[in-house]
């Protein structure tokens, strides 16, 4: 008897499935190479390079200006001076200024041609520039006197000091005395004890600055008053309020007063009154 033997696959009752994948898989492209390194940054090679570019644009401007000056260059054909000139004697001024616009007109000197015309008295500022094509305009500022300053020099509105030819023809301006550096110094003071005094009548012929430092001040009607050397401002009030109180009636009789006093002052007459001393006290009030 002969058996025969056969291999079967064991019947589940289920259908036959490929084994099932785990997770997700997809084929990814490279990237390049060029697409991996640093990119550079434009940014700072441009900032680099715009001093490089601004440095070459300018010498080279440098070096076609040059090129055609010669070109360009005229002689000066016109000379023009402007200004409110009372003292200023514009003769004088173009004599001074013909050496200078000789030369062409990119060639004059016109910083050397300013500061010798402000070596003139009466002259205390200049500006001078070119006008295209073959001009030179001059604008000159005078000085403007306030006072006399000692017996040679005169004073400007700005306390400095100048010394014209003729000093006679400004005797009827004050008087200012100081030490040498002191000039913008008194020159205020007078403009502040002036503004004080006029409306009490009274105008400065003199005001002096003595090496200890006190003031002094006569007055155009012939008064001296004695400030001190401190707290000028004050005693000034103070001698306003008393001097329309008290002595303004007798404004014409009084050779000096002193201020020098902690609450009143010194009055010194030109001749005796009738109801003073030669020399009294008023008190402030």
């Amino acid at each position: 008897m002969i058996t025969t033997l056969r291999h079967s696959q064991p019947a589940t009752g289920r259908t036959s499935r490929k084994p099932v994948q785990r997770g997700a898989s997809r084929l990814v492209q490279r990237e390049p190479l060029s697409a991996r390194l640093p990119r550079p940054s434009l940014g700072s090679l441009k900032r680099a390079l715009w001093p490089v570019l601004l440095v070459g644009l300018a010498v080279g401007l440098y070096q076609l200006g040059d090129y055609l000056a010669p070109y360009a260059d005229r002689p000066i054909a016109k000379v023009s001076v402007r200004g409110e000139l009372t003292y200023v004697d514009q003769e004088a001024v173009q004599a001074r200024m013909a050496p200078f616009v000789e030369a062409s007109f990119f060639k004059v000197d016109l910083d050397a041609l300013r500061r010798d015309l402000e070596q003139m008295p009466w002259i205390a500022h200049v500006e001078a520039r070119r006008i295209w094509p073959d001009e030179v305009m001059v604008r000159l500022d005078e000085q403007l006197p306030i006072a006399r300053w000692g017996d040679e020099s005169l004073l400007n509105n700005n306390g400095q000091a100048f010394a014209p030819d003729n000093l006679a023809r400004y005797e009827h301006l004050p008087q200012l005395y100081g030490p040498k550096r002191a000039q913008q110094r008194v020159m205020q003071q007078y403009q502040v004890l002036s503004q004080m005094l006029r409306p009490l009548g009274f105008s400065i012929a003199r005001l002096e600055l003595r090496a200890r430092g006190s003031w002094f001040v006569t007055t155009g009607q012939g008064v001296e008053l004695l400030l001190g050397r401190d707290q000028i401002i004050e005693k000034m009030r103070r001698f306003t309020a008393i001097y329309q109180q008290e002595l303004a009636q007798e404004s014409d009789k009084i050779a000096r007063i002193d201020l020098r006093y902690a609450n009143g002052l010194a009055v010194a007459w030109r001749e005796p009154s009738p109801t003073t001393t030669d020399e009294s006290v008023v008190a402030k009030n």
